[in-house]
């Protein structure tokens, strides 16, 4: 199994504390963890609630540290294990519970430890209710001689997601309470706090009150964040005995659940993944045999690609809004992103078509479309709920990508039909003008955007005052969406039999005007022109999707000068840089504090997402699909690394590419599934 670690990882604490593993609600909550137990970042816990879904996520349970006792004969005379591990800011370690961790795996995307006690095996879950914010903590005695007794103490909090906390005068109201199979406590740290519900079908638990205090977050060190420890407390005591073949569960809620029956509850986990990856069989392209089957009878997918299926669904969220309390959106990554407008527009077509579920697809560009204003998507939904921010000019144009994407696979004319004003008022308002002077240039039917201080592109970071890209004037991918989004519409139009003649002509200046861009002597198109220093030749990937969108305003030779170019320069094994290292502000290293990450971010760090329009356009160029699929196997083999059965968001320039930025990130999963099944059709067709 890819996802399966002995004591050689799980043993070795520099090894089991760098791979992570991640379970998610639909609903914008999660857990999360390393293998060896072991806090390495304020985003890890047990119940990571999402109290306004998809958003609102606060940490409630921070962790559970047991110790087991065991002698293989009688009861209460073994010797102790310690399941635990702790670091302390000082440097101390307590516990050291990886050296008895026996096996790691994934089931699913359910973590799953087997920890070696003398002659016995406990083995320990945990998973999130799908829809709920409830974690389940299920411990299975599977191999003794006799009893063994776990006294685990809880570790709790309250705060938000992104905030650390330290030691201060709560006063937790502690109470007992029941519900059908089994007790538990309601603890309320402060007044007008989200109280925890923890309940146990078998453990008894009892209340306590203690401060544990500099938990150290190697992690955050290594982020240059200024917080690198973190204050928990200790509320409940949790005592059991097992015996062989015997299961006892913890259960952490925002409400008390219906029952504590955890078999059942992870049936009902187990039945959600299978049914992912049944309908997933699209994933092969229509009656895919590449050779290996007789049409009808598609092979199974590889383990990585039924993994990948399985992380994409962790990013699709719901997100209820007064139109439509079915809403859905994407989590662009974790642990710390919300849901981004470009992210989700962008990761739309691999984490919903390419895995069989259009109806999550239509639900996103539903939800998305009731907050387009002055012609513009969101940029990002604040994680305290305030209103949309609107800085960005790419979003926009890629929700006309997905929704072709989208028509496409599904030939859904009346969502066409219900969304198409939209588009029709979208690019009205870039002709005329909208924020952040974003605005069609008549002379050259060219997109231009951007003002002082503003980002509005991907490569977006602004720290302070500082806008790292500012990219301002007349962006290369920005156009290339723009041809394509007058050309979508003009498509549109004529399908529905609309007036069409307006965006043909639209779209005839602007693949005119893209000619601009092309620099004959380098083989390669400018990154920008027209900007307020005049044009910028940097070699940059975002030239790449004037070759990998659907239409593409660039000639034969052309679009083969620039996948070559970026091939040579930019392509590494985990996607491709931001920026060619022989560049003079080429960055290889990511690390240090906000203002040195920030400033690598989009200077030459690697961005796993790019390898779909890489392999996109590859495939125009090339037609091989075995060459085009070969670029995605490294990201494959990933899989097994960092966040355990998901794609990292970025990796450095320089090798040997270590993973840094979130664990798991939706456009990173959904450009490998998307490419993957363009190669998979590709071989059929």
């Amino acid at each position: 199994m890819m996802f399966d670690f002995g004591r050689e990882v799980c043993g070795d604490l520099s090894v089991a504390t760098k791979r992570e593993w991640l379970v998610t609600n639909g609903i914008g909550g999660f857990a999360s963890g390393t293998i060896a137990g072991m806090l390495t970042r304020r985003y890890h816990s047990l119940l990571m609630a999402a109290l306004r879904p998809p958003l609102g996520r606060t940490l409630l349970l921070t962790k559970l540290d047991e110790t087991a006792e065991y002698d293989g004969i009688y009861p209460d005379s073994g010797r102790f294990y310690p399941l635990f591990t702790n670091r302390w800011e000082d440097g101390t370690i307590e516990g050291n519970g990886h050296r008895f961790i026996d096996r790691f795996h994934l089931e699913g995307t359910t973590p799953v430890w087997t920890f070696g006690l003398g002659n016995a095996l406990l083995e320990k879950r945990i998973w999130l209710q799908p829809g709920a914010n409830t974690t389940y903590i299920q411990y299975r005695l599977t191999r003794a001689t006799g009893p063994l007794s776990l006294s685990i103490k809880a570790l709790v909090n309250h705060r938000d997601y992104h905030a650390t906390t330290i030691m201060n005068e709560w006063e937790p109201d502690v109470s007992e309470t029941a519900i059908s199979g089994g007790r538990g406590l309601r603890i309320q740290l402060f007044d007008k706090a989200t109280p925890l519900y923890l309940y146990s079908d078998r453990a008894t638990l009892t209340p306590q009150f203690d401060w544990y205090e500099d938990l150290y977050l190697s992690v955050e060190e290594l982020r240059g964040q200024r917080d690198v420890s973190e204050d928990h407390i200790y509320a409940a005591q949790l005592q059991v005995t097992l015996r062989q073949g015997e299961t006892f569960v913890v259960v952490a809620a925002t409400e008390p659940p219906a029952g504590l029956d955890s078999e059942a509850a992870y049936a009902e986990r187990r039945a959600h993944e299978q049914g992912l990856l049944d309908r997933a069989g699209t994933l092969h392209g229509p009656a895919a045999t590449n050779g290996r089957a007789r049409a009808g009878q598609p092979q199974p997918l590889p383990q990585p690609l039924r993994q990948l299926v399985l992380a994409a669904d962790q990013f699709i969220v719901s997100r209820p809004t007064a139109a439509d309390p079915g809403g859905k959106s994407i989590i662009a990554g974790y642990h710390w992103f919300s849901d981004w407008g470009r992210d989700t527009m962008i990761a739309l077509p691999g984490l919903t078509l390419a895995t069989g579920r259009p109806e999550a697809a239509a639900g996103i560009l539903r939800t998305y479309a009731q907050f387009v204003d002055q012609g513009m998507l969101p940029n990002r939904f604040p994680d305290a709920g305030e209103t949309p921010e609107y800085n960005t000019v790419d979003a926009t144009l890629w929700y006309f990508v997905a929704l072709r994407e989208y028509v496409a696979a599904t030939g859904d004319v009346e969502l066409l039909r219900e969304l198409f004003p939209v588009l029709i008022d979208i690019i009205a308002w870039h002709r005329r003008g909208t924020r952040y002077n974003i605005h069609l240039d008549e002379a050259d039917g060219l997109l231009y955007a951007g003002e002082a201080g503003i980002q509005l592109t991907w490569m977006d970071v602004k720290v302070d005052e500082w806008v790292v890209t500012p990219r301002t004037g007349k962006a290369v991918e920005i156009n290339a969406l723009w041809y394509n989004a007058l050309r979508i519409t003009q498509d549109f139009a004529d399908h529905l039999g609309q007036p069409s003649a307006d965006y043909a002509a639209l779209a005839a200046r602007a693949r005119a005007g893209f000619a601009r861009f092309w620099d004959a002597k380098m083989g390669y198109c400018y990154d920008v022109i027209d900007g307020p220093e005049g044009n910028d030749l940097s070699l940059r990937p975002n030239q790449l999707l004037a070759v990998s969108l659907p239409h593409t305003p660039l000639d034969p030779e052309q679009q083969r000068s620039v996948v070559d170019t970026c091939a040579r320069h930019l392509l590494t094994a985990h996607g491709l840089r931001s920026l060619s290292p022989d560049d003079k502000a080429y960055i290889g290293h990511y690390g240090g504090d906000r203002r040195k990450r920030d400033g690598a971010y989009h200077q030459g760090t690697v961005w796993s997402w790019l390898i779909g329009p890489f392999v996109s356009a590859h495939l125009r160029v090339y037609q091989d699909m075995a060459a085009a699929r070969a670029y995605l196997e490294p990201l494959l083999r990933h899989l097994a690394d960092d966040g355990i059965g998901s794609i990292s968001e970025i990796f450095e320039g320089d090798a040997p590419f270590a993973p840094r930025g979130c664990i798991a990130q939706a456009w990173g999963v959904a450009e490998v599934l998307r490419a993957w099944q363009m190669t998979e059709m590709r071989e059929v067709a």
